[in-house]
């Protein structure tokens, strides 16, 4: 299961990026066709936070779908997986988007003194 590496480094930059500050909530968009399982990550997730910044923070995921354009008849098609055929019959496709893995949102704990 490559999810609890992939984990690991997701804690580790987060923590790193909170400098110390206990962080509340992380977003992660994940590409429907980056063969990374948002499950996965989320089991993962409640392991590798334990004893961090992050332990207890709330872990969101947002999916992103597949989309290609065609090289032959410049078409935007969604895709299911890494590849696919567009309707005027070419396959050679271009992906826009579904193999992100991004941080895209950090919430840290503010502390008023």
């Amino acid at each position: 299961m490559h999810e609890l590496g992939i984990t690991k480094n997701i804690v580790a930059i987060v923590a790193e990026h909170a400098k110390g500050a206990k962080v509340q909530r992380v977003l992660l968009e994940i590409g429907k066709l980056s063969a990374i399982m948002p499950d996965a990550i989320r089991f993962c997730f409640d392991i590798c936070t334990q004893d961090t910044v992050l332990a207890g923070a709330t872990l969101e995921i947002l999916e992103i779908p597949g989309l290609a354009k065609c090289r032959q008849c410049g078409a935007e098609i969604a895709l299911d997986k890494p590849f696919g055929i567009c309707n005027c019959g070419s396959v050679q496709l271009d992906l826009i988007t579904g193999e992100e893995l991004k941080i895209k949102e950090i919430e840290i704990e503010e502390l008023c003194v």
